[in-house]
């Protein structure tokens, strides 16, 4: 692309084209990988924002809590203490099975335009196993 731009531009001419040192220097990426744990935290943050947005009062957001766990869980797995891993991912799949089941009581009584933001994002965390919780 950018012999294409330098040749439309007419800044090279074909001479200066018959050899090319092209610089192949890899940048490193700010890539983030999904974790469980942080897909968990994530999710339970959607819950919480769209309920607040929507005007749906629930019992316990697990805020501070969610936060914490998932922190630790991410020094765990760093320190390879997979048993508390575990024990961590737990945790945080309770507080975002508490969460849902919360919303779910809520929306019940709710019109259908409430209903319908939250059917999307519940079916997700259907589909991630929290149906067994």
């Amino acid at each position: 692309m950018t012999i294409d731009l330098a040749t439309k531009k007419k800044v090279l001419t074909r001479k200066e084209l018959e050899k090319v040192i092209a610089d192949t220097t890899v940048m490193e990426k700010n890539i983030r990988y999904p974790t469980d744990s942080s897909l968990l935290n994530k999710s339970r943050e959607k819950l919480v924002s769209i309920a607040k947005k929507t005007g749906i009062k629930l019992r316990q957001t697990y805020q501070r809590l969610g936060l914490s766990i998932k922190r630790k869980v991410d020094c765990y797995a760093h320190a390879k203490q997979y048993k508390r891993l575990s024990k961590g991912i737990k945790t945080l799949k309770t507080y975002l099975g508490r969460v849902v089941r919360d919303v779910e009581r809520s929306i019940q009584s709710s019109d259908d335009l409430i209903r319908n933001q939250f059917t999307n994002l519940l079916s997700i965390n259907v589909s991630f196993g929290l149906d067994l919780l």
